[in-house]
């Protein structure tokens, strides 16, 4: 097949999810469906529920991690699942730290913190499977990272069931290039070497069953079958909000924060709420809304008379000493690997700035990508092609205690 002619599919993308979830099921007596209260997830389980009625496979065991900050909609849609009877729900309602990309002094949150009880923003849900006792979950921990807390949870299920286990997940690769990599990834371990899988732990595997659907395909199949779904989502077409942009998560997260606006417009109780909650949360939603906003994306003004190396150094004498150490050492190895690696024989000097569209793909180092990193509170650094790992979230962790004790970071 030639370069860059498409591919046709012997099969539509609804008979092609129930082909990998009746595989799943004949080769997994055990496995849950991560849930999230989101359009993709819920199509996901509409289609399970749909094939372990027919092998009379029902309750079928799904995982909701609730990060407290989410809409009421959500909530009130998780609870409707629940009382179908078809679910058997693992209700995380503990206290996880999850990113805040919206303020430097507050740079994570735990949600159902017992501390912050007075200020939740939501109370516990009151239906069957809810676990917000510490002591229920023997291996955890308050203040565990959240992808910590999944890949804990999967290896507790897995020991329990004694056997190899399925996770079916509900992304899909149209919605971002790190969703697409994963399924496109040749390096990864498979199960039976299935594409749309991939290796957690021993014994435990993720499966992508909706993987190739695009947004259209999930409202045709709720219309169709009439499925319910999450009324957000109808808030969320009246307030103009395009379909490919209708997404929930945790509010606060690098990318998620750029949604954050929606609760005011959406559910104003809700926000009032957020605003006493977190941190930063005001300043997010007025700065990440629109293009050209200095959270949401990456366009920014250069102060006059400065390069973007000096206005990086200018902002890094801004910010809490750790946090300013913590961005030192990441933009080092950052500038070390492209004078070692750059091509052809590494980069002498790092430039100013260089092609947008390069820096963009990330395939040109310049002091321009490490502002953007600097100005958006990227702490992860992935502006930087950094990522997430648990040195890092231990020093998030110690960083951030100073402030959990009512103390100045510096004592």
């Amino acid at each position: 097949m030639k370069s860059g002619r498409k591919k046709q599919l012997k099969e539509d993308v609804f008979t092609a999810a129930k082909r990998r979830i009746s595989y799943i099921f004949d080769h997994f007596d055990h496995l849950y469906i991560s849930v999230s209260g989101g359009k993709d997830s819920a199509v996901l389980l509409n289609l399970a529920i749909r094939e372990a009625e027919i092998r009379g496979r029902l309750p079928l065991d799904i995982l909701i991690v609730d990060f407290e900050a989410q809409f009421e909609q959500t909530a009130a849609f998780l609870e409707r699942i629940v009382l179908t009877g078809k679910v058997n729900p693992y209700w995380i309602c503990l206290p996880i730290s999850l990113r805040n990309s919206v303020s430097q002094f507050q740079p994570k949150w735990v949600c159902w913190d017992p501390k912050e009880k007075h200020r939740w923003v939501r109370s516990l849900p009151n239906v069957k499977g809810v676990i917000s006792d510490e002591q229920t979950l023997p291996f955890f921990e308050p203040g565990v990272e959240f992808e910590d807390f999944v890949c804990q949870f999967a290896h507790w299920y897995q020991q329990a069931k004694g056997t190899q286990i399925a996770i079916l997940i509900g992304i899909r690769a149209d919605e971002s290039l790190n969703r697409y990599k994963t399924i496109k990834n040749i390096k990864k371990a498979k199960f039976n070497d299935r594409a749309w899988t991939t290796q957690m732990l021993d014994d435990v595997y993720m499966a992508y069953p909706i993987y190739d659907w695009n947004t259209e395909d999930i409202w045709i199949a709720n219309g169709k079958f009439k499925w319910d779904y999450n009324r957000v989502y109808d808030l969320m077409h009246q307030a103009g909000v395009k379909l490919s942009l209708q997404r929930l998560c945790q509010p606060f997260g690098d990318e998620q924060r750029k949604s954050l606006w929606l609760y005011q417009k959406l559910e104003p109780d809700t926000w009032q709420k957020l605003v006493e909650r977190v941190e930063g949360c005001n300043f997010g939603a007025r700065y990440t809304k629109d293009q050209g906003r200095i959270l949401g994306y990456y366009r920014f003004t250069l102060p006059d008379g400065l390069t973007y190396r000096q206005y990086s150094k200018l902002l890094l004498k801004t910010m809490p000493p750790e946090l300013e150490l913590h961005y030192r050492q990441r933009i080092f190895k950052f500038l070390q690997w492209w004078r070692k690696n750059g091509p052809p024989r590494g980069v002498h000097r790092i430039p100013d700035f260089a092609d947008s569209k390069l820096e963009t793909k990330k395939k040109v180092p310049s002091w321009r990508r490490i502002c953007r990193v600097l100005i958006k509170n990227d702490y992860w650094c992935r502006g930087l092609s950094f990522g997430y790992n648990q040195s890092s979230a231990r020093t998030l962790q110690h960083l951030t205690k100073p402030f959990k004790e009512g103390k100045s970071p510096d004592g």
